[in-house]
């Protein structure tokens, strides 16, 4: 915009110029414009907190990313001793399920698989209801030997249960390492974030142009209000026209406006440069809405960079916290990781010892004859697959109630949120703008499909290890745990 009567050569005498009613109109548009001085003190504002901002931002990126690091170590090296842990989990196994092999081999003697035959009763549960309790035996018709299948059965039941308190110390650990490892997140470390602005000296560099143009443009609206003044101040009639408008000016906008109140005649001008001055000014005019609308464009433009930088810095802060947590979590692991590599020792001593028992007593079981073996195993593995079955039932029905608690929850929070935002907004809202503004939330249920459940008999644990510790028992991860 041009800013002083000398912009643009004289015009031909003929060329008609702006009346007073025309000029008013041209100072109220001009005075209007000034309220963009709202928008730059705001790029200004934004200028400074992006900096600040920005500035944090590289100190609270190094110091994540260097524990990161650290933690990272850390992790490494305690899955180097869960890795050494699972190994002798996985040897101990294999040589159990050698020796329950050979044992299997010696319970398929006829006299001792009679004796099991007699003492293995047919779970009630199985059978229609009212039926006497019957035995194994009873299918056969013959007899077995239970006290020497019973002598194996504590060695077995000592080796699971030092088995069982073995793995459950090794999960234990993995599951720590596995939250640490959670909440550092491989696949969401900084490293790998896509940070969504740009480098900060060319961030800073970008508002601070965006600021320095908007003073620029308002400086321009402020000339050219100036210019209007003083135009309308040599109208005839328009020094009081002048004084009104410019009594009350946008707050923030200084224009000295002294020369308002002046009398017209102490700056006089001949009429060949009042032309010029009403050819610039008109010429002006036409350019203020542009200028108005770049002022916004560029507030626009600076509040969209400045909000992706607020979700960085939230993005950010939820990282820290991330990494401070699992930084926690690691101390706490360290305290208890003796115990954890203590276990491991415990456990192969008490399998030594049970392996040895086990392996005299099968040198017993050699007589036994492989058609009662099979039976037996047939049953054992019905006893293990309804276990089976049972864990699958009582684990559908916690999945299910785990999810109606959270829905439940859910729902319940919806509810508290909508009676806080009405008890903060509804004073100023209308009912009637939104249906949906006093409904309650939804809720849900859930039922099978087909109508009805099935239901497996619950068989007690004892019945269920026993049958998994036995000749064709599949492995004790699938007993039931209730």
């Amino acid at each position: 915009m041009a800013s002083s009567t000398s912009s643009l050569p004289s015009q031909a005498p003929d060329v008609s110029l702006p009346s007073l009613e025309a000029l008013v109109s041209h100072l109220l548009a001009a005075k209007r414009s000034l309220s963009s001085v709202d928008h730059v003190y705001r790029a200004n504002d934004i200028v400074t907190a992006t900096r600040q901002s920005l500035e944090s931002t590289t100190v609270e990126v190094a110091r994540t990313k260097f524990l990161q690091n650290e933690s990272f170590s850390q992790i490494e090296i305690l899955e180097m001793v869960q890795n050494h842990s699972k190994s002798v989990a996985q040897e101990c196994v294999a040589e159990f399920q050698s020796v329950i092999k050979g044992l299997d081999t010696a319970e398929s003697r006829l006299r001792r698989t009679l004796n099991q035959l007699r003492s293995t009763m047919v779970e009630v549960k199985l059978r229609p209801e009212g039926e006497e309790r019957r035995s194994l035996i009873d299918f056969v018709d013959e007899t077995g030997v239970q006290a020497l299948l019973g002598m194996i059965k504590e060695s077995i039941d000592a080796t699971g249960e030092a088995r069982k308190e073995y793995e459950n110390s090794n999960a234990a650990m993995e599951r720590e390492v596995s939250s640490i490892k959670s909440l550092l997140g491989k696949d969401r470390g900084l490293a790998s974030i896509q940070v969504p602005i740009l480098p900060i000296p060319i961030a800073l560099h970008h508002m601070e142009e965006h600021a320095k143009e908007m003073a620029d443009n308002l400086e321009s609206l402020v000339n050219h209000f100036d210019l209007c003044v003083t135009a309308i101040k040599h109208m005839e009639g328009g020094n009081a026209a002048a004084q009104r408008i410019a009594a009350d000016m946008p707050e923030g906008v200084d224009l000295g406006l002294n020369m308002v109140h002046a009398d017209k005649s102490a700056e006089s001008i001949s009429e060949e440069e009042k032309r010029d001055m009403l050819q610039v000014l008109e010429r002006d005019s036409n350019e203020v809405e542009d200028v108005v609308s770049e002022i916004r464009d560029r507030r626009s433009n600076m509040e969209a960079r400045f909000e992706r930088i607020g979700e960085y810095n939230e993005h950010l802060a939820d990282e820290s916290a991330r990494t401070i947590e699992a930084v926690k979590l690691l101390e706490k692991l360290a305290s208890r990781l003796p115990s954890y590599t203590t276990q491991s020792h415990l456990f192969l001593f008490r399998w030594d010892e049970e392996k040895t028992k086990i392996e005299q007593r099968m040198e017993d079981l050699e007589d036994l004859r492989d058609f009662y073996e099979g039976f037996i195993r047939a049953y054992d593995n019905l006893i293990v697959e309804v276990s089976r079955r049972k864990s699958v039932e009582v684990k559908v029905a916690k999945v299910l109630q785990d999810a109606v608690d959270k829905l439940n929850k859910l729902c319940d929070e919806e509810v508290a949120n909508r009676e806080a935002f009405k008890h903060e907004q509804g004073d100023f809202l209308p009912i009637d703008i939104w249906p949906g503004l006093m409904k309650a939330p939804t809720r849900f249920s859930i039922y099978p499909v087909n109508g009805s459940a099935e239901s497996v008999p619950d068989l007690s644990k004892p019945v269920i290890q026993e049958a998994v510790e036995k000749f064709g028992g599949k492995s004790s991860k699938n007993i039931a745990t209730r």
